[in-house]
């Protein structure tokens, strides 16, 4: 079983480097064939782990020692359990699909081959990330998706605004980084090892406080990747990357590290009930923090990457409340339905010359019915409607909240759960049915090739019917995570399921209604409520006042009086002086025998002065 492991894990790379060769050249379509078909062979190696895989048939692998310094010793070594090869399914399942739809995506893009190597990459990264078997091997895949996001997101770096973007992305990580890294000096200090298996065993014998800020630190980290607030406005801006990224991204790699490894450490977060009960209250807090948002963006891709980030919210409160599995299995359908909503985003993007405004599209089915299908059925999974996926995942982590007693969170979800629906359904309406406000523009709005229909098409089948396989995938994954039983813990659970099912269909009928005539009045847009959510609660203009501007002032002000006046200052004084020195004793090497002859007489005179006073 080993050689699947390596096969899954070495394959994308093995793709990256293939299309790195032709980095540099025109267009070549093997670059996304080549890359295409290495991601499709390590999903059939994953997918066979999957069949093989249990508590009892752990697959691990020990490459080499890869530190090795005194007492510390880290294996570069990789593990395929439960929880893992889980991870390795849905990356590798996301990933070929964005792979194959980026062919006819970026078909005409000049750095086609450079975008396939660095997708490649990225996706070898999280499959590092998720496969190692240490803190140490996690966190270079957790650098690795970092780095490929920052080159991704600014493919298309001759845009300042791509370029800013990126940069923003990896700024705002690093500084999460840095909190995770301070998390694994603590149970290094502490333990010795930061092997999963020995950090495990022997966490319970550390004392709270050590153990609470281990946690503290590594959920800093964690909200960096997954854009928890504070540090969420970097995903929203990312969409300044191809579309394909984006399904990516959201989707299956980068910002569902976060929740991973809040899973992955389960062992640690849940000694510190305190820390994971303000994890859940985070979580419920951007679940409604991003929907709000999302309700009244008109950015396609934005309103998608809201809805992401809202439900990065919902994954963190059932993790926070200790329902691990029921977090990994709404990680699993929501990267399904969520990378097809983003690739169905890029087919409009494409029929309408790359227009975000969904208040520029409208009547879009009539020309795109395969990619509108798609869509709704996406959107409906998105908001929780029985019978696709979401309803199952989404709905069992209000089951956590309300039978944990912490009935505002379940309050916050319900409301979010609402807001999803009507938002959703809020864009499928403005952008594929009512008036044809395209028309205006000058649009001719098409279908997409039929090969990226075809690539969509699993990503749609698994969004409606993966939730199906709820039971099945609990008795898997609970083979490694606690488990949880909602059900045992609260009565009238069927009530509460009608509830949010009830709520979530009248935000999808009052979203047909209202923009099946003609929408909101335009006063809404000069209300102090839309000026605050249009404008992200004001957060990205305060932290460029009160951070990113003082910033600039104060590193502005020691380039010019400190780099410049003191640094620069005293090497070029230094320089100056010996050039001038230099200059005028130029004047003894003048070749004149007289002169040499003075200088050779002023020469003695010091030497026999020096001899003089000098006493030995």
């Amino acid at each position: 079983m080993e050689k699947y492991l390596l096969i899954a894990l070495f394959a994308p790379i093995v793709g990256s480097l293939f299309a790195a060769i032709f980095g540099d050249r025109p267009k070549n379509v093997i670059t996304g064939i080549v890359t295409s078909a290495l991601l499709g062979i390590s999903f059939l190696a994953s997918f066979y782990l999957l069949t093989y895989v249990d508590e009892t048939h752990i697959v691990k692998v020990e490459l080499f020692t890869w530190i090795l310094a005194g007492n510390f010793t880290i294996p570069f070594n990789f593990i395929a359990d439960p929880v893992s090869v889980i991870m390795m399914v849905t990356v590798t399942t996301v990933s070929t699909a964005v792979h194959v739809y980026s062919m006819g995506y970026m078909a005409n893009d000049k750095g086609y081959n450079r975008y396939f190597s660095y997708l490649s990459a990225f996706v070898f990264s999280m499959m590092i990330l998720v496969m190692s078997n240490n803190f140490l091997g996690l966190f270079i895949g957790w650098e690795g998706v970092g780095l490929c996001s920052w080159l991704l997101i600014g493919h298309w770096y001759h845009k300042h605004s791509a370029s800013w973007a990126a940069n923003e992305a990896f700024i705002m990580n690093r500084v999460a980084d840095l909190g995770m890294l301070v998390g694994l000096f603590i149970l290094f200090w502490n333990i010795g090892s930061l092997e999963y298996d020995v950090v495990f065993e022997n966490i319970g014998s550390l004392d709270n406080d050590t153990v609470t800020l281990a946690a503290i630190f590594l959920f800093v980290g964690a909200m960096g990747k997954s854009a928890q607030f504070p540090l969420h406005t970097w995903l929203a801006d990312a969409m300044e990357g191809p579309t394909p990224v984006s399904a990516l991204i959201h989707a299956a790699t980068m910002v569902t590290a976060g929740v991973y490894l809040v899973i992955r450490a389960n062992e640690i977060f849940a000694l510190v009930p305190d820390v994971g009960f303000f994890i859940a209250c985070l979580g419920a807090f951007v679940a409604m923090f991003a929907a709000s948002m999302a309700l009244v963006n008109n950015d396609l891709k934005r309103i998608i990457a809201y809805s992401t980030l809202s439900q990065l919210g919902y994954m963190f409160v059932a993790a926070g409340l200790g329902a691990y599995w029921i977090a990994l299995f709404h990680l699993m359908t929501h990267a399904f339905f969520k990378s097809v909503l983003f690739l169905g985003a890029g087919n409009v993007m494409h029929a309408m010359d790359d227009e975000l405004n969904i208040k520029k599209m409208g009547g879009l089915n009539s020309s795109m019915k395969y990619t509108g299908l798609i869509m709704i059925l996406a959107s409906l999974a998105l908001s929780g409607i029985f019978p696709f996926a979401g309803f199952f995942s989404k709905d069992a982590i209000l089951e956590v909240a309300f039978a944990e007693h912490a009935y505002i969170l379940w309050a916050m979800l319900w409301v979010s759960a609402g807001l999803t629906a009507f938002y959703s359904f809020r864009l499928v309406m403005l952008v594929f049915f009512g008036k044809k406000e395209h028309k205006k523009f000058g649009f001719n709005p098409h279908e997409t090739y039929t090969f990226v229909l075809l690539a969509m098409t699993p990503l749609a089948i698994l969004a409606i019917v993966s939730g199906f396989f709820g039971g099945a995938f609990e008795s898997y994954v609970t083979q490694i995570l606690p488990h949880y039983d909602n059900h045992h813990h609260i009565s009238g659970a069927a009530i509460l399921i009608a509830m949010t099912l009830a709520l979530a269909i009248g935000g999808i009928m009052f979203a047909v209604y209202k923009y099946s005539n003609g929408g909101f009045d335009k006063k809404l847009e000069q209300t102090f409520i839309y000026k605050l959510l249009i404008n992200q609660y004001y957060i990205p203009e305060a932290y460029d006042r009160f951070l990113v501007q003082p910033f600039t002032r104060a590193s502005t002000y020691a380039w010019l009086n400190i780099d410049n006046k003191i640094v620069d200052g005293t090497v070029d004084l230094i320089a100056t002086t010996i050039y001038k020195t230099g200059d005028k004793t130029r004047a003894m090497q003048s070749g004149n025998l007289s002169k040499m002859l003075r200088w050779m007489v002023v020469g003695l005179v010091v030497l026999l002065t020096l001899a003089l006073f000098y006493r030995p």
